[in-house]
């Protein structure tokens, strides 16, 4: 093990070896600043207890109160990672999974790079500003979409390998179909990538067969997973609905984002005016007849294709980031191989970049973030405290943070699972109910809560706030708990303010599959 340990130094080289250690620093340093788990890891944790502690993969909701089909849970696989790593590692380890997930894509982005260049895989800039540019979507640990975008990175790898005589490597695609599929339902990206190759060298007049024979093997083992065939209905629907309530599905350039997702935005426009160059410089020395019958046409396609993921959904612009690195990398450093930059150019960016990560370790302590601005912690602690039993209504982002803390006592209206539980109606109810639009009343008349845990900053905090029927019990800085007046007369223990409480605590719950 030691002889092999030092043979893959050998490999990396000493510059290599510089290189990844200071790309884990840096993922690293931004991992642990972030400053709230994502809102669906909850979910993602009961799912993970259910097979673990309970021997069996859920399929039927016990969390809401609410009308719910079958649960088809597309991310179970995840569940059961993300718990595996808590309970026996603790807290802290999702966050260094989240860095380990992250640094997996950038590593595999670098092994892609060095099959398809000459020139040195290890420029660290280019890695860093399409870190950048995705930090956003990448820096609440953790999510399970990070498996979809580490394998389809990693995809690439093999399928670059494969058009450089390697087809054995085919062979392991399926394998790796079963388990993306049961850990993420983005393995349809993967199965699009594979396609993308076969058109790509069917343009390119190269043999594309074995990849269409690949695609079709890897559409049949979806069919392995806990429900079946019955699944791939539900994951064709999941990958093709429309999710207008939810802002990371919103466009690029939608009125919310217009202002948002700067950087990305900057780095989108530097890759198309690198290939622009690059295009443009190609066909001036040639022609374009004979540019197009050399171009990479597979690089092409997965970079138009990501590109237009990128545009359509913001919560996909990682796979655009992620085919520029592998794709654009050589033709941004072709553009500039003759430009006179200094010898110590190097030496700076590294000693800038180990700063950065350094100043922010200094600045962040690592510790569990809590999210005191980002999740109801002290009404939720106030709900428990009072032994307030009954039916919560809540916002959907809210709502498996709150099944684990309060579960059994508290069922709930819904949660960010959506279409993998929930009826389509589900989400439209609550937006008029939170916007006070003029039928928000259906929401609580078909579906009566016995508590709510609000947003201040939506009408139905003031709506509630004003009328008779509900009582404000308890508000905190962002959010607040409202009863039924009748039931809200009497005196009301206080939740702590104690930061150090809730980083303790945060993961406590009261479900438990054991008994």
């Amino acid at each position: 093990m030691r002889s092999f340990f030092y043979a893959k130094i050998i490999f990396m080289g000493k510059k290599g070896l510089i290189f990844y250690i200071t790309l884990f620093l840096l993922i690293l340093a931004f991992s642990t600043a972030a400053t709230h788990f994502d809102f669906d890891l909850w979910a993602r944790l009961i799912a993970g207890m259910g097979v673990i502690d309970g021997g069996h993969v859920l399929k039927q909701d016990f969390l809401s109160y609410t009308p719910v089909h079958t649960w088809w849970d597309h991310e179970w696989g995840s569940g059961v990672i993300f718990y595996f790593f808590l309970k026996f590692f603790g807290p802290y380890s999702l966050i260094i999974l989240q860095a380990l997930l992250t640094f997996g894509i950038l590593f595999t982005a670098s092994r892609v790079i060095k099959l398809k260049t000459e020139k040195c895989p290890y420029n660290i800039l280019f890695y860093f500003f399409a870190l950048m540019a995705v930090m956003e979507n990448l820096n609440n640990p953790v999510r399970c979409h990070m498996f979809s975008f580490l394998l389809f990175t990693v995809f690439i790898y093999i399928l670059e390998k494969v058009r450089r005589g390697s087809n054995k490597l085919l062979f392991i695609i399926p394998f790796l179909i079963i388990f993306w599929n049961n850990v993420h339902g983005g393995v349809v990206s993967g199965l699009g990538l594979i396609a993308m190759y076969a058109l790509g060298e069917f343009l390119n007049k190269k043999p594309y067969l074995k990849y269409i024979i690949t695609l079709a093997a890897s559409a049949l083992v979806l069919l392995i997973n806990p429900w079946g065939y019955q699944y791939i209905k539900f994951l064709l629907m999941a990958n093709s609905m429309q999710r207008p309530y939810i802002v990371e599905w919103w466009g690029l350039f939608s009125k919310f984002y217009i202002f948002k997702q700067i950087k990305f935005k900057l780095f989108m426009l530097a890759i198309i005016l690198i290939e622009t160059v690059s295009i443009y410089k190609n066909i001036k020395i040639s022609s374009l007849k004979e540019w197009y019958e050399k171009a990479d046409k597979v690089k092409y396609i997965i970079l138009i294709s990501t590109l237009y993921l990128a545009l359509s959904h913001v919560k996909l612009l990682p796979f655009f980031a992620i085919a520029s690195l592998c794709f654009v990398y050589e033709d941004f450093y072709k553009l500039i191989k003759n430009l006179e930059l200094p010898q110590w150019k190097d030496k700076a960016v590294y000693i800038l970049i180990l700063g950065l990560s350094l100043f922010t370790f200094s600045v962040k302590d690592f510790s569990i973030p809590a999210g005191m601005d980002k999740y109801p912690l002290k009404e939720v602690e106030f709900i428990r405290i009072n032994n307030l039993k009954g039916n919560i209504l809540s916002n959907f982002g809210y709502g498996s943070y709150i099944s684990y803390k309060l579960y059994p006592n508290n069922l709930i209206f819904m949660d960010g699972r959506y279409e993998e539980v929930y009826n389509d109606y589900m989400v439209p109810l609550l937006k008029e109910f939170f916007m006070v639009y003029p039928n928000w009343k259906k929401a609580i008349e078909f579906f009566p809560p016995d508590i709510m845990i609000l947003e201040k900053q939506y009408p139905i905090f003031a709506a509630l706030k004003a009328s008779h029927e509900w009582k404000l019990v308890y508000e905190g800085k962002y959010f607040g708990v409202f009863l039924p007046s009748k039931f809200a007369n009497k005196k009301f223990k206080q939740p702590t303010d104690d930061l150090n409480y809730y980083k303790n605590t945060l993961f406590t719950t009261g479900i438990n599959f054991k008994s």
